[in-house]
């Protein structure tokens, strides 16, 4: 017999959350993989650096919750495919500030495309509903984030 919690609706919200994620995020990098050659996970830096240029690493792995050393590989991934660059930052030569490459631009908007024809085919939920559940997950995502929970080290 299988265990039996006073909270399985939670158990049952963090299976659903997680495993709908998972199943989200895996079928959309399939779809840029094959039609873009890029991961998701690429995908979503060159979004980020397109609305913020000159990020610093540290900024972007703080947006995507993770370690810095992964990110600076990411960064490198982006770099050597001529899609980002590094270039000095100004007020802390510690850093370096990273931006597009007219060939990342290129390539994020090109992209954004399959992203959104993803996101519609996956998700056929009334924005009514979407909003709804939106405005959930901004609220456990801002208490997340006040506890500072799940923080990677490094």
């Amino acid at each position: 017999m299988a265990y039996k919690s006073a909270n399985d609706d939670l158990v049952a919200f963090f299976d659903d959350l997680v495993r709908s994620e998972t199943r989200l995020y895996n079928a959309v990098d399939d779809a840029l993989r094959a039609e873009h050659g890029i991961a998701a996970s690429q995908f979503e830096m060159l979004r980020y650096l397109a609305a913020k240029p000159g990020a610093r690493v540290i900024d972007i792995a703080e947006n995507f919750v993770a370690g810095v050393g992964a990110i600076s590989k990411g960064v490198d991934r982006l770099v050597e495919r001529g899609l980002a660059r590094r270039h000095p930052n100004p007020s802390d030569g510690r850093s370096s500030l990273v931006s597009l490459t007219d060939e990342g631009e290129h390539l994020v908007g090109e992209a954004e495309a399959v992203f959104r024809a993803q996101l519609d085919a996956l998700i056929p939920i009334p924005q009514a509903k979407r909003a709804a559940a939106a405005a959930v997950l901004a609220e456990l995502r801002a208490s997340l984030e006040a506890a500072r929970a799940g923080i990677p080290v490094g």
